[in-house]
C-alpha cells in the first residue's frame, strides 16, 4: 500500500510525539534488528529508528529503505540520521489502530 501525501502529513505529525526505539549501530541491519522492527511494528504501527554515527556502512535513508522492504513497511520520514516507518497492525483491534485519513477520489476529466 502506497501512502499518500496527506496520509505522510499525518503520520509526521503523530511521529514526533514518540521515541526512538531502534538503533543501526555498527552491526548495521541484522536478523535480531529486522525481528526487533518487526515485533515493533506489529505491535505500534509507527516507529522512530536511528542510524548511530558508528555505522559507516549505512545512512539514514538507504537504512530506512531496506529495513522497510524487510518488514513490509513504508518510510513515512528520513531526516538527518532519524527515520520513521509504519506498517498497519493485524493483530490489534480495528479501533485501536491508526486510522489514516482515506485518499480523495480522483475526479474525471
Amino acid at each position: 500500500m502506497e501512502l499518500t501525501s496527506k496520509q505522510r502529513a499525518q503520520l509526521r505529525g503523530l511521529a514526533n510525539t514518540i521515541d526512538t526505539i531502534l538503533q543501526v549501530g555498527k552491526d548495521g541491519l541484522g536478523e535480531n534488528l529486522i525481528k526487533q522492527a518487526d515485533d515493533a511494528l506489529e505491535a505500534r504501527e509507527l516507529i522512530k529508528g536511528r542510524v548511530l554515527d558508528n555505522n559507516i556502512e549505512y545512512d539514514a535513508r538507504t537504512a530506512a529503505q531496506e529495513l522497510a522492504a524487510a518488514t513490509r513497511s513504508e518510510v513515512v520520514q528520513v531526516i538527518g540520521t532519524k527515520f520513521v516507518l509504519y506498517r498497519e497492525s493485524h493483530s490489534k483491534p480495528r479501533d485501536k489502530r491508526i486510522q489514516l485519513v482515506k485518499p480523495a477520489k480522483k475526479k474525471p476529466v
